[in-house]
């Protein structure tokens, strides 16, 4: 399955603040890396509070560069991640690799490689 324009759209729904439009494609089971405290979060529900959490006290923006396939269901994606404060100060900019991998047409994790 060709997973490019879904992540393509969730990234966009993600610099958009849409979050409900982004946990519709994320399986119920959900394991998400929390790039900003540390761990891990599970389940839509967490990958919820986290986000929110994490739009109060930062303003992240997160674009797609390019897609790689690892396996039928892994695909690397190279992005472009700016981080400011909430009065516009960056905080970081670097470009990561995520890795997705996908169950039923769903996201299942999401791992950071730097």
């Amino acid at each position: 399955m060709d997973y490019q324009p879904l992540l393509r759209q969730l990234y966009q729904d993600f610099n958009a603040r849409q979050i409900d439009a982004v946990l519709a494609h994320l399986h119920t089971d959900v394991a998400w890396p929390n790039g900003w405290e540390g761990g891990y979060v599970a389940g839509v529900d967490e990958v919820r509070a986290y986000w929110l959490r994490q739009w109060q006290q930062i303003d992240p923006t997160v674009e797609p560069l390019s897609f790689a396939i690892r396996s039928d269901d892994q695909i690397a994606v190279k992005v472009h991640q700016v981080i400011k404060d909430l009065d516009g100060h960056v905080l970081s900019d670097e470009q990561l690799h995520h890795i997705y991998g996908f169950e039923h047409g769903k996201v299942l994790f999401m791992t950071i490689e730097k």
